[in-house]
């Protein structure tokens, strides 16, 4: 009897990670090394000052051991154990002191309420696993990158220029702001930081710099997809 209980929990649990892993917001699906330093970005410039400081420092922690470690944000944490491993009290008397259970369950429950994380099973005596957003899936985030995207473009530009959307930094911003700063891919929202331009046919396949010949693309996808034109590139996939 004691072996098949084993054999069902081996089971379940084979499930439980079966059935995360296919979660259709799992970040495993489309992670990539080169859209950390973006990521970073974002949480630093648009989630990190919504956020009070327990819950900022719980979040890093969080999609530390989520995203960068595993390229999942998926995690189980402990209550007892965020308050000795992120931060020290706030107080000015205990510098090295462990934060309080009650700081620790209101921050938490503050990450909640603003979308930065959620609950994504039953908690265990390992502790309770949440699903750790990024700020392009937190509403009040992406409000604020797509505010962050709007940039007033030069009306008076050099008719010279125009021939020219690709090394003209006014010009790129045509391109951009004619796509809404969306990967023409993936569709993922990018800001002016993150865009990048591709050719829809390459350059070097007589393709040229002009505004129809320009697109707007995420950089994982643009050094993905290397010299292929756009539209074999697409077939293929």
């Amino acid at each position: 009897m004691k072996e098949q209980i084993g054999r069902i929990r081996e089971l379940l649990t084979e499930i439980e990670s079966d059935s995360e892993a296919a979660a259709p917001d799992s970040f495993e699906r489309n992670f990539d090394a080169l859209e950390l330093p973006n990521i970073f970005c974002q949480i630093v410039d648009f989630l990190q000052p919504g956020l009070k400081p327990y819950e900022a420092a719980i979040y890093w922690y969080m999609f530390r051991h989520s995203v960068v470690s595993t390229g999942s944000q998926n995690v189980r944490v402990s209550t007892r154990g965020l308050a000795k491993k992120v931060v020290s009290s706030l107080r000015a008397d205990s510098s090295n002191a462990s934060i309080s259970y009650g700081a620790v369950t209101e921050a938490l429950a503050g990450l909640e309420n603003k979308a930065a994380i959620r609950k994504n099973g039953d908690t265990t005596g390992d502790g309770t696993p949440y699903f750790v957003a990024l700020p392009e899936e937190i509403s009040w985030c992406l409000e604020a990158i797509q505010a962050a995207t709007v940039v007033e473009v030069p009306k008076a530009i050099d008719e010279k220029k125009e021939l020219d959307y690709y090394n003209v930094a006014e010009n790129r911003l045509k391109i951009f702001e004619r796509d809404s700063y969306k990967c023409y891919k993936c569709g993922k929202q990018l800001t002016r930081f993150s865009a990048t331009l591709d050719h829809i046919q390459p350059v070097s396949k007589d393709g040229d710099n002009s505004y129809d010949n320009l697109v707007t693309c995420c950089l994982h996808d643009n050094s993905r997809r290397r010299n292929t034109p756009i539209m074999d590139a697409l077939m293929s996939e």
